[in-house]
């Protein structure tokens, strides 16, 4: 009967929460004003809003990269479809791209970028959002 021991630790076994949300930017991305979580440390980074179950409208995460360069992105225990724009270091989105929850798909900027901005799937095309559009606090 040491099965019966097993299964009850394995029923304890939960999946890991979605950290709670980070202090929040207001950004202004083609004349819309947005509020962003502020993801800027190695943890915040790798978390982004992984097992998150909704965004806000007019909500996202602002990812601080570092230094320019070609950051990738991927949607592994992202519940969430989001849109990315690729940000310079002078406040330009070189890319926009369309992300699916749960994929191992990755999604790198054309050019170095030093932030990313996600967003509800489609909000940067609804908001009429494009490359070479500034993304200001």
């Amino acid at each position: 009967m040491a099965a019966a021991p097993l299964l009850a630790g394995l029923l304890c076994i939960r999946p890991a929460a979605a950290q709670p949300p980070l202090p929040t930017v207001t950004l202004h991305v083609g004349g819309h004003a947005i509020q962003a979580e502020h993801a800027a440390t190695p943890e915040t980074l790798r978390e982004g809003l992984m097992r998150r179950t909704g965004l806000a409208d007019d909500a996202g995460m602002l990812f601080e990269l570092g230094e320019p360069d070609i950051h990738c992105f991927w949607m592994k225990d992202t519940l969430i479809p989001l849109s990315i724009a690729f940000i310079d270091p002078d406040g330009r989105i070189v890319d926009i791209q369309d992300m699916q929850p749960q994929s191992l798909d990755p999604h790198c900027p054309p050019a170095p970028v030093s932030q990313a901005l996600e967003m509800n799937l489609g909000w940067f095309a609804r908001a009429g959002v494009r490359t070479g559009d500034r993304v200001t606090r």
